[in-house]
């Protein structure tokens, strides 16, 4: 068996044009734009790197791009009301605070600072609350963007076995709550998971985000089984730095039904959903219709 490969980038290209379509309505019919604030504390290179990924791709799909870049020694009660003074501004319906942040800043302060129905992060404890009840909340992106690109894939979750491996805040515990949310028999399993292969090997959905690279071999993954690889790892081998997921690709492709690659699987997902995360903020605070294929 090889496996169907699930092409994220051309996924989140699709998502992004939905977007940019979107917008482009809002901007003919209220001649004005969603607006995504990125604040970014430091010189972390990644965080620069993605940050400027963010503004170019929210740029591109038409909506209004505004980035706070503070010193890293920035005291706390400064960015406190930076954030304020973000939630209390009407062209602004989106507010992310890129992390890691210092570390003489509070993260979870912060975090829950922001307006829930500004945080298109989805990490306000209000939002991660209303999730984890099947209430309408913002939902985080990366979980995100892995349900959509399954309810692409299969079309209906309904009574299928997922194991989530992994219990972030940001990726493990909300994406179990969005297969539950979808019907799913859901499984959170982790680092001390008793026989972590053959509960693994349960899953008709296997997703993958615990953070060792090439963790989740090809003997874990279930015949037919879909596996969505949140990892991203870079690794020393035969003297190059190589980009790779918490699954062994090689091995695991061999057996599963579909399998998301890495790079260009679930990574590029994450901004997609970013930017519609902002637009269905903009139309709740608007009263207007949620996009439609862009929501959990």
């Amino acid at each position: 068996m090889t496996a169907t490969i699930i092409d994220g980038k051309a996924f989140a290209a699709k998502v992004r044009a939905q977007v940019a379509d979107h917008v482009s309505k809002i901007k003919a019919e209220r001649g004005e734009a969603p607006g995504l604030a990125v604040v970014l504390v430091g010189e972390d290179p990644a965080s620069q790197v993605y940050v400027r990924n963010k503004g170019t791709q929210t740029v591109e799909v038409g909506m209004k791009s505004i980035e706070y870049k503070l010193d890293a020694s920035t005291p706390q009660n400064e960015l406190v009301a930076l954030i304020h003074k973000l939630n209390a501004d009407p062209e602004v319906h989106g507010i992310l605070v890129q992390l890691p942040l210092p570390g003489h800043l509070n993260s979870d302060l912060v975090i829950n600072t922001i307006d829930p129905a500004k945080d298109v992060d989805g990490f306000h404890i209000s939002n991660v609350g209303l999730l984890g009840t099947g209430q309408k909340s913002m939902v985080p992106c990366t979980p995100l963007g892995c349900l959509m690109m399954l309810r692409d894939h299969h079309g209906s979750l309904a009574g299928m076995n997922a194991v989530v491996v992994g219990r972030s805040n940001i990726v493990g515990k909300p994406m179990a709550q969005l297969l539950l949310g979808d019907s799913c028999t859901v499984t959170i399993a982790h680092s001390k998971t008793k026989d972590l292969g053959a509960v693994c090997r349960g899953a008709d959905i296997l997703v993958a985000a615990v953070g060792r690279p090439e963790m989740v071999t090809g003997e874990w993954v279930k015949p037919g089984a879909t596996v969505i690889d949140v990892g991203i790892n870079r690794i020393e081998r035969d003297g190059k730095t190589k980009l790779v997921g918490d699954v062994h690709f090689e091995s695991a492709a061999k057996v599963a039904g579909a399998i998301t690659p890495v790079p260009g699987g679930v990574g590029p997902m994450t901004i997609a959903c970013l930017l519609a995360n902002t637009l269905t903020a903009y139309c709740r605070a608007k009263g207007l219709p949620e996009p439609k294929g862009l929501t959990a």
